[in-house]
């Protein structure tokens, strides 16, 4: 049988050599001279699922007396789910001081960019306040600036030769202001700003976005239909597409201020609904906003060419950030999670245990677009 001890409040340990041997070679705890010190997950992950014993001050103790005394703790029990769902997968899992020698090196995924040159000019246009469209009415500049870097809906969607109107939203109305293209009859550019503040707080964190990916080719439309602020074409997409049909997205970017706050559930859900179409879910973080401490919970090993790694065989590939379903967590403290990963030269994966037990991982990428002040990074759904 396993035998640990719990000398005080959270300090548990191994003596017994037989225990220390089966343990080390489980890749669990750390040595300490002549003693084997474990983490709290780790002593009752042994409780549960090793039948290990545990003793206080010389008697035995249940598995409620020893974990009870972190009922306060903040996530603690996520971090036990989320440390138990990868051990059981045949998984090394460690806190994230081990020490390790060999260090991976997390990669960034490039993203092309290309050069924007907007030649449309002389635009006029109406801006319907509650509604925050403007319509250009005239045919020819209204169809030339759909047709050419689809800003706007020229006619109705998928079917612009049903209207001569182009209704341009007011995320693209604003970056033609800017762009001294359009000029609106019963508008400024400060009137745009506004009436989109009125209609969300953070309006122009979401066109700061919207702009940054426009001045890099990029096409940029609404995502309301996939539960995300934008849907993303790459640099040469023409609404038309090609011969087959309609081009669709492939990306799709929701918008995550670093001062804003959002329940794990909701922001899983979104995540869920662009896998599901088959779609690339990226998290924009925009601006340059204080990022606030955020520690990785554990430093995970994975497989290679099938085999599970360990620190004797290989390098930790993540370090996981474990959280609740029904927490909350705002957009500077995923950033810094995220940064805290890349010190360390691993990817980030999200583990989130519901309140049924179970896990899901999303493995977090950071994406190169060269030339931008915002942080983007792809977010995919995992298993590990």
């Amino acid at each position: 049988m396993l035998t640990i001890e719990n000398p005080s409040a959270d300090r548990f340990i191994a003596t017994d050599q037989s225990t220390k041997d089966i343990l080390k070679k489980g890749y669990f705890g750390r040595s300490e001279r002549n003693t084997l010190i474990l983490s709290k997950e780790e002593a009752i992950y042994l409780m549960e699922l090793r039948n290990a014993e545990c003793r206080k001050a010389g008697k035995s103790i249940a598995f409620n007396e020893a974990a009870s005394r972190f009922w306060k703790n903040r996530k603690f029990m996520a971090r036990y789910l989320t440390y138990k769902d990868w051990r059981d997968r045949g998984l090394i899992i460690k806190d994230p001081d081990f020490k390790y020698l060999k260090r991976a090196k997390a990669r960034m995924k490039e993203y092309p960019r290309a050069a924007f040159k907007l030649n449309v000019k002389g635009l006029k246009g109406t801006f319907f306040k509650t509604d925050l469209i403007t319509i250009i009415e005239d045919p020819q500049k209204g169809k030339k600036l759909y047709d050419n870097f689809w800003i706007g809906q020229y006619g109705s969607y998928k079917a612009s030769e049903r209207g001569k109107l182009n209704k341009v939203d007011i995320y693209e109305a604003l970056f033609l202001t800017e762009k001294n293209a359009l000029r609106i009859d019963n508008a400024t550019k400060a009137t745009l700003v506004k009436n989109g503040n009125i209609s969300r707080k953070d309006f122009l964190k979401l066109y700061s976005v919207y702009k940054d990916w426009r001045e890099k080719g990029y096409v940029i439309k609404t995502g309301f239909k996939f539960g995300t602020h934008f849907r993303v074409y790459f640099p040469g997409a023409k609404p038309m597409g090609t011969s087959s049909g309609w081009t669709h997205s492939k990306h799709v970017i929701h918008v995550f201020p670093k001062d804003a706050k959002m329940l794990i559930s909701e922001w899983a859900r979104a995540i869920r609904v662009a896998h599901s179409v088959r779609k690339t879910f990226i998290l924009a973080i925009p601006g340059s906003t204080r990022t606030n401490r955020m520690d990785i919970d554990y430093i995970l090993y994975h497989r290679r060419n099938g085999e599970a790694e360990n620190p004797s065989n290989g390098a930790p590939r993540y370090a996981m950030l474990s959280l609740g379903e029904d927490e909350h967590i705002g957009g500077s403290e995923i950033s810094g999670a995220i940064k805290s990963a890349g010190r360390k030269g691993l990817e980030l994966v999200l583990a989130i245990a519901d309140r049924e037990t179970a896990v899901t991982y999303y493995k977090v990428r950071q994406i190169s677009l060269k030339g931008s002040k915002n942080d983007y990074y792809e977010i995919d759904w995992m298993q590990p």
